[in-house]
């Protein structure tokens, strides 16, 4: 029963915010969804086998490139994508291979950034949205005392001002959890662009390994 009473407490303060809530609620399961997804995704790209660029190594200084590209395939990660382009280009001068591989490794953090943008707009723009809310709410308030002849009813006027301030506050619920949520997806992209970089330095290495020995 108590449950019941806070659900319906909650959907009357809901239902009070006016208009601007239902856009605040979509933002809302937007922001869920665009994290729990880039979370997912981002996730999954960051798993590599710590064995793979050891098996990288051993099939290209046996000259088993066949088996090297088909390793990278099942791997079906971005560094493993990476790494296979630069296999392509094995033969090619070390500043096309380099290029391959970087050019690959730029497309594959522009996917992973995909709906980041829209997830820091809603941070920023949740919250300015409730606080529109709550300045029209005001603007209702006074104009209704206005139209009551200009006396001040305490009551009524803090009523008002109860009302309006829900939308800040149902802007504010919106806008922080997608702020952090934001930055902790970028830190988390930044993590697998460093392991991007040393994984490409790495497989560089060992194309010069040869060249080395000569």
């Amino acid at each position: 029963a108590a449950e019941e009473v806070a659900s319906m407490g909650l959907w009357e303060l809901f239902l009070k915010g006016g208009w601007l809530m239902w856009p605040l609620l979509i933002l809302g399961g937007v922001t869920v969804f665009i994290f729990v997804e880039r979370y997912m995704a981002i996730r999954k790209a960051s798993g590599l086998d710590m064995n793979f660029m050891n098996r990288i190594r051993d099939y290209i200084s046996d000259g088993k490139i066949r088996a090297a590209v088909d390793l990278c395939r099942k791997t079906n990660t971005p560094i493993a994508r990476m790494i296979e382009k630069g296999i392509e280009r094995i033969g090619r001068p070390m500043g096309d291979i380099q290029t391959a591989i970087e050019n690959v490794a730029n497309l594959e953090v522009s996917k992973l950034e995909n709906g980041l943008p829209f997830l820091a707009t809603i941070a920023g723009g949740a919250p300015m949205l409730g606080f529109l809310g709550t300045v029209l709410g005001m603007v209702k308030a006074f104009m209704q005392m206005s139209q009551a002849g200009g006396v001040v009813d305490m009551s009524a006027l803090s009523g008002g001002m109860y009302v309006a301030m829900i939308t800040t506050i149902a802007g504010l619920i919106v806008g922080v959890p997608a702020y952090f949520g934001y930055n902790y997806l970028v830190a988390r992209i930044e993590k697998l662009v460093f392991q991007m970089e040393a994984n490409s330095i790495a497989f560089m290495d060992i194309l010069n390994q040869p060249a080395e020995k000569k």
